[in-house]
Parts: structure tokens; sequence; C-alpha cells
């Protein structure tokens, strides 16, 4: 009998099987810092990585579509990031004070982001779009939220509502009553959007994933992000773009560039650091003065938003972001990753015309995804969009890293700029001899 997709990766990584007790002991769940990382029979271990690829700990090599959650346009270990990693880390790594590469940092976002008047450095990209939230509810003096059914914002408590189907609960346990009340969850429907708009007058903001739920795995309807454009400014509440992913990716600009909008607040983070923990809030200068302190008191204490975070901004991140947004800005890389994607989804769709499987492939930008249950993904909603066959999703991602492949998800993934055409017809070879080892098991028809 043949080695199942299962025994072949259990096989080929004996390594990392013998890590996994030891993660589970310390971790809850083997995840160690990410929910994402949990894998059937346990994860694969990474080593180290370089340009569009990474090795495991058992010395296994795959073409990388993960790319450190989608933050690495420029690939693994970049040589200008890498060495401006190397010169900022003797210097220190924290000052309790502003950095002149921050200032530099700084004025790069502004340059490249439409709606940057003036920009904050946060940690994170769930922090970014928690920060962007409160501002918008002390620009505006009201404190709801409307967020779409299955946009990803985060793990707060605030993008726990509708993030997950079924939409009417929240992604998590543990979440605030009060956090549930304050977010409005809605289908993605304008005519609903300004439905609610008109008849309730307690709504601060709107935050939009612009290029449709998590990264456009329910993608981005024509007309929409301009859609909420329009009636947001007409309502006079803010618009929110979260561009987490979408920032200097879709465009050296990221997606309001792309589209031609400009939003009154935008999220990023990903790319924005150049592989570091990092992120930011983005906007209006009208917007963002929430955030200033005036030296009055009664301002200062009651009259602005709040904002802290031990590691914003730090040197070592400023200086990598510096390295890959002065790269980003020349929009080559991301030229590159779109093309690259362009023939790694044409190369798909033929191999699964050839195999006459129900699947559908489809993506913009620098992305890529694959639905496993039908041959077209019209008239099919989120819940159904993100609703796969776990254990479909899971032998896919096996039997592609078995064969040297991974991806960012269990059926979907991200480009880079340093991919090349051989590395996608590689890749397609392993695309190919997955779907044949799945037919093989009767796991796809």
């Amino acid at each position: 009998m043949p080695e199942t997709i299962r025994e072949e990766y259990i096989r080929r990584n004996p390594r990392s099987a013998e890590l996994y007790p030891r993660f589970t002991e310390l971790f809850p769940s083997g995840g160690a810092g990410h929910d994402g990382y949990v894998a059937s029979p346990f994860p694969i271990t990474i080593a180290r990585g370089q340009g569009p690829r990474k090795w495991d700990v058992d010395g296994n090599e795959y073409i990388d579509y993960g790319l450190g959650s989608a933050s690495l346009l420029l690939g693994h270990a970049h040589p200008e990031v890498v060495e401006a990693l190397t010169q900022a880390a003797p210097v220190g790594s924290h000052f309790g004070a502003p950095v002149e590469s921050m200032l530099e940092w700084g004025e790069r976002v502004c340059n490249l982001i439409p709606c940057a008047d003036k920009v904050r450095f946060v940690a994170s990209g769930a922090e970014s779009t928690m920060l962007a939230m409160r501002i918008a509810r002390a620009y505006t003096g009201k404190e709801k939220i409307i967020r779409w059914e299955s946009h990803y914002h985060g793990w707060h408590d605030y993008a726990m509502p509708g993030n997950l189907p079924p939409f009417d609960a929240p992604a998590s346990i543990g979440i605030p009553q009060g956090a549930v009340d304050s977010v409005i969850v809605l289908p993605v429907d304008l005519n609903v959007l300004e439905e609610t708009l008109a008849n309730n007058n307690d709504i601060a903001g709107v935050i939009t994933e612009g290029s449709g739920a998590s990264y456009g795995t329910v993608p981005r309807q024509e007309g929409f992000v301009e859609g909420v454009r329009e009636l947001t400014r007409k309502y006079g509440v803010v618009m929110i773009l979260d561009e987490v992913i979408t920032g200097f990716r879709w465009s050296p600009g990221g997606l309001q560039e792309w589209l031609g909008i400009e939003p009154d607040l935008c999220t990023l983070a990903k790319i924005l650091t150049g592989g570091l923990p990092g992120g930011a809030v983005a906007g209006r200068d009208e917007v963002m003065q929430v955030m200033v302190q005036t030296g009055d008191r009664q301002h200062d204490r009651y009259e602005r938003v709040l904002h802290g975070g031990t590691f914003n901004a730090n040197p070592y991140c400023a200086a990598t972001g510096n390295a890959a947004l002065r790269i980003a800005a020349t929009g080559e890389m991301q030229a590159q990753a779109d093309r690259m994607a362009e023939r790694l989804r044409v190369g798909l769709r033929r191999i699964m015309d050839h195999h006459e499987i129900a699947a559908t492939v489809y993506g913009e930008s620098s992305t890529f995804h694959l639905y496993f249950g039908g041959r077209s993904i019209d008239g099919l909603d989120a819940n159904t969009l993100k609703n796969a066959s776990p254990d479909v999703q899971t032998a896919f991602r096996q039997a592609l890293q078995v064969r040297g492949v991974d991806l960012m998800s269990r059926t979907s993934g991200v480009l880079s700029g340093v991919h090349t055409e051989a590395d996608i017809d590689t890749s397609l070879e392993a695309f190919d001899g997955a779907i044949k080892a799945m037919i093989d098991e009767g796991i796809v028809t």
C-alpha cells in the first residue's frame, strides 16, 4: 500500500514530531504564539528562511507562500533589511525617547499612504485597529463601530464580534457583553449600511478590510470600498480602512492608492516593519488631532485619546521599517509579486481543469485562494467560503508540504517580489502532485 499524505508527512518530519510534546507541555494547544500554528498531528518547526524559501528542522526545503503571515513582501532575510537591523542592534534597542530613524520612518509612511497626514506607531496590527476605533469614537463623540461579517481586524475584544461564522456570536469566549454591544455587525451590503447610518445617530466609524474578508478569501465586491467611503462621508462618520495586509502590497500606497480613495483613518502593519513586530494608525490631521497633548490639564486628562506602548517605533523596528519601505516605494517588488501570483493562479486553474476537480482558484494583487467545493464562487457567502471542510484543507496543505511548498493558510497564500518563474513552475508541479494524491485517497473528486 502506498503511503497516505498523513503518513508521508509524519515520516518526513521526525524532528518536528520529536519537538511537539515539548511545545504542548509549555504552550496551550502547542501553538506557541498563534492559533494558526496549531496543526494535526503536529506542526512543522522552521529553522531558517532566505528569499522565497524556508527550511525546517529536518532539513526539508519549502517554497514559501506564507511569508511571515504576509509581512515579507521582500522575502525572508532581505539583505538590506538584515543590514539595517545589524547596524541598529549594537547601538541599543530602547531609549524611552524619540530616535531620528523613527522620524524618517514616519515620513516614509506619510509620503506613501494617501490619507496619512499624521501617523502613530503601535506594536501590532491588532493594536492598530484597536487604536483606530478609539480615535474614531473620540473624534465623533459616539460609541458604535460598524464592521462587516467575516472581515478580520485582529484578536482584541472589539474585533471578535462578527469575525467567524456564525456571525451573531463572538469568535472567542471571554469577550465582555459591553464590547459586543459597542459593535454593529452588518452583512456586506451598502444598502444595509445606508439604512443603518440613517437610523442610528451613535455610530462613530465603519471599519473595512479593503481586500474583502481575510485578505480576499471572501472577495471584495466591485465598488464596495468606494461605496463605504461615499456613505461614511455623507453621514459624517469615520471611515477606517484596514490595510494591515493590503498596505504597501496592493501598491506602494496600499489599496487606497490602488482604488484612488482616501479614508479618514487606515491601519497598517506587516510590510510596514520589514518583518518585525509593529503597526501604525495613519489618517487625516483633523481626526488624528484627538491624540494631541496641549499642556492644558483639563484637556489632556479628559479630552484626548491616551496611548502608550513600550515598544512602539523602537529603534530596531524603525531601522527595518525604513529599509523595507525604501524598497517598497519603487513598486518593483509589488509588480513582480503580482506577475508571479497571476502566473500561479493561471497554472492552478489549468491543474483543476485537467483533473476536473470541483475547486475554484481566485485572488487579487499578489494573493491566491482555492475553494474546494465548486467550480465557481459566484453567489457564495462568507459562511460558505470560510467553512470549507477542515479535513480537505489539512490534507491539501500537508500534501503540498511533503512536496516542498507551504501556504499561508490551508488553502491560500501570498507572494513576494523575489519569487521567480522557476519557483512558480516548481510549485505548480507540487500542486499537481498534491491534487493527484488527494484524488487517490478519495479526499476530493
